[in-house]
This record gives structure tokens, C-alpha cells and sequence, in this order.
């Protein structure tokens, strides 16, 4: 029985506390005085209470706006965002404290923080990546412009990773039509995979499917295209072979440089006659 009053006595003065805060929270919300509003918000931030902060700077941008004060408001505002995880509205928020006040204090770390918010919603590699191209160029230019600062590692690190996602997403889609035989569409493709991302690690696997397709694209070519097709099968097998002598793909790499070369030579014998 003490234990349940215990419990009832610290629920009810929890509960108290509560509703007193909410009570004194939309006390500022409510008020004019922007100095203390703005006072709030800040503490609100540091506290890690990002919705309440959010919602008192949004009032305050467009008080402070041409202030000495607003670069300071976008920023709060800005990372307000980050902590709700709204990425988008917390990278407009750093491009516009760039653009509007590049000398800031706060343009530095904004410049960072735009390419990173980018990077927060760079989508899964088989989606458009066009945010994440976005944040590459966004987290470059940081790099550009601020070399020697501390976060330029993070930021390589970033660029890093986001470029293999690009690198996935290419080699998925040239996959895609190599998977379903598309073999005209595959070798322009991968060639155009291998031309853009030369030193990418699917690069062996990517130079065999190119191999297999100029192959397959060949032996089902009209007789005007055939030997044509035939031979550019045959330069891209000592293409790979060099390249890649010790390839787990080297023994169907040459079943298919035997068969382009009997069909090569037996169509060479057929012309002769």
C-alpha cells in the first residue's frame, strides 16, 4: 500500500512538472519578445529539444532576416532540422546562410554541412542518385575551399563512399541488360561503365561481361555484321587475358576466343571461295 502511494505521489508530481513546462513552452511561443524567444530556442537546441527549437527559429528567421543576428538564426535553425532529421529544409537552410552571408562564422561549417545533409539522404544504389551527386560536389567544393581544416578527412571519407555507391549503381545497370541478354545494350554499357569509373573493383567482372557480350552479340549478328562483331569479340578476349591473366573467368574466356576464331576463319574460307 506505501509503495502504491509512492508511486502515485512521484507519477502525479511528474505529471505536474510536465504540463508545467508545456504551460511555460507555449508562454514563448506566444510572446513578443523575440530576444527572449530567441534566448529560448538556443537553450531549447543545447538541450537537444529540436522540435521546440525548430519551432521558435522558424518564427525568428523572418523576424531577424537583414539582421547582424540572422546568419546565427538560419544556423540554429538549420541544425534544428538535423536533430528532426529533416534533411532537405536543414540543407537549404545552410545554402542559404551561404549564399546570403558568405563571411559568417557560421559559412565554413555550413558549407560542410550542406554536402553532409546531401549525404544524409543519398537514397540505396538502385535509385536515382542524382542527391548523390549533389552531396559529392557539395562536400568537394568544402574541400576546395577549406583544405586544411580538420573535417576535410570526413569529408574525402564521404566522397569516397558516395562515389562507390555511383560506381554500384553504374555497374547494376549495365548488369541489367547483360542479365536479360540485351547484349546490343550491354556493351554500350559497360563500356560506358568502364570508360567513367576505370578503377573500379567490379572492373574484372565488368570486363568479362563485355567480353561475353561482344561474343553473344556476334554469333547472333546478321552475316553483314558478323565478322565485324566477330573480330571486336576477338580484341576484347587479349584485352582481358592481359589485363587479367589470372581471372577465375579465364577458361570460358578462351571457349570463347576458340569459337570466334573457328567462325572467323571458316567465314574467312567462305569468302576465298
Amino acid at each position: 500500500m506505501l509503495i502504491k502511494r509512492r508511486f502515485f505521489w512521484s507519477g502525479l508530481i511528474l505529471l505536474t512538472v510536465i504540463l508545467s513546462s508545456c504551460g511555460s513552452y507555449n508562454k514563448i511561443v506566444k510572446s513578443t519578445d523575440y530576444e527572449y524567444k530567441y534566448k529560448k530556442a538556443i537553450e531549447y537546441y543545447e538541450d537537444g529539444e529540436y522540435v521546440r527549437s525548430g519551432t521558435l527559429l522558424k518564427e525568428l528567421v523572418s523576424i531577424y532576416r537583414g539582421t547582424n543576428r540572422a546568419d546565427k538564426v538560419y544556423y540554429y535553425y538549420a541544425k534544428s532540422m538535423i536533430g528532426q532529421k529533416d534533411y532537405l529544409m536543414a540543407g537549404h537552410f545552410f545554402k542559404t546562410l551561404i549564399k546570403e552571408y558568405p563571411m559568417s562564422d557560421f559559412a565554413e561549417e555550413s558549407y560542410f554541412m550542406d554536402g553532409y545533409c546531401s549525404y544524409l539522404m543519398s537514397p540505396k544504389a538502385r535509385l536515382d542518385q542524382n542527391v548523390t551527386s549533389e552531396a559529392i560536389d557539395a562536400l568537394q567544393l568544402y574541400v576546395n575551399l577549406y583544405p586544411f581544416n580538420d573535417r576535410v578527412d570526413e569529408a574525402n571519407r564521404l566522397i569516397d563512399e558516395l562515389n562507390d555507391k555511383l560506381v554500384y549503381k553504374a555497374y547494376l545497370s549495365a548488369k541489367l541488360y547483360y542479365d536479360f541478354d540485351n547484349y546490343k545494350a550491354s556493351v554500350i554499357a559497360l563500356t560506358n561503365c568502364l570508360n567513367k569509373f576505370p578503377d573500379s573493383k567490379y572492373r574484372e567482372e565488368l570486363k568479362f561481361m563485355l567480353l561475353e557480350s561482344k561474343y553473344m552479340l556476334a554469333i547472333g549478328s546478321i552475316y553483314d555484321k558478323k565478322q565485324e562483331r566477330l573480330s571486336n569479340a576477338l580484341d576484347e578476349y587479349f584485352a582481358f587475358v592481359d589485363e587479367f591473366p589470372e581471372s577465375k573467368h579465364i577458361k570460358e574466356a578462351e571457349k570463347f576466343r576458340k569459337e570466334t576464331s573457328q567462325l572467323l576463319n571458316y567465314k574467312e574460307e567462305t569468302n576465298i571461295n
